[in-house]
């Protein structure tokens, strides 16, 4: 009995370190110097192909991070850019940028019906589940269980994100949560959530 205690206190307190792990805003901001190319200072990109960082959870960005080291996620330019990143450096990163405030982006006016639709309420005659139940009513993400901030994210960065999934060109996702979800949505569906969580402002 006295073994097994002491066996579950060091899985609580190894997993608790690795759930609540904070990196060094300041490090993470110097380290960001190579970051700043595609993504600007501040995390904000203003190419829409290029997704903001900005305000993103710590926990999502530090995986996805380790997801392009270690090739899970694939993407020629972050494959290249994340070998080099420590775990260190990674934490670092994903802290400088959550501490960044994201930009406010707007919403096509005429996606926005169907894309409200989606994000709330979900699709119920194909099983689509409501946006909202996952990444918030304004679309700030779940922190704990790693769902991404999608409040104010450009719309062309979503949309390709979704139809990636959906073709399973991404797949890290976790229990294949966004590929089951995405299947059975059309491009305009897809397009309409997307131009509808960019007008998402938190």
């Amino acid at each position: 009995m006295k073994k097994w205690i002491i066996s579950l206190s060091i899985v609580l307190a190894t997993s608790s370190g690795a759930l609540f792990a904070v990196g060094d805003i300041e490090a993470g901001k110097t380290k960001s110097a190579m970051c700043l190319a595609c993504h600007q200072v501040d995390g904000n990109s203003t190419n829409p192909i290029w997704p903001k960082l900005a305000q993103q959870n710590a926990g999502y960005l530090t995986k996805q991070l380790h997801d392009f080291k270690s090739g899970a996620r694939k993407d020629p330019t972050m494959n290249g850019m994340a070998a080099a990143l420590t775990d260190a450096d990674m934490a670092n990163l994903a802290a400088y940028y959550a501490s960044q405030v994201s930009s406010a982006g707007e919403a096509a006016a005429d996606q926005v019906e169907l894309g409200q639709k989606i994000w709330r309420a979900g699709l119920p005659d194909t099983g689509v589940a409501a946006c909202a139940s996952c990444h918030g009513p304004a679309g700030a993400g779940n922190p704990m269980a790693k769902f991404p901030r999608i409040a104010g994210q450009h719309a062309a960065y979503s949309a390709k994100q979704l139809k990636d999934f959906r073709t399973h060109t991404r797949n890290n996702d976790s229990n294949e949560m966004m590929q089951g979800v995405v299947q059975r949505m059309t491009d305009e569906e897809i397009q309409a959530v997307a131009e509808y969580s960019q007008g998402l402002y938190q």
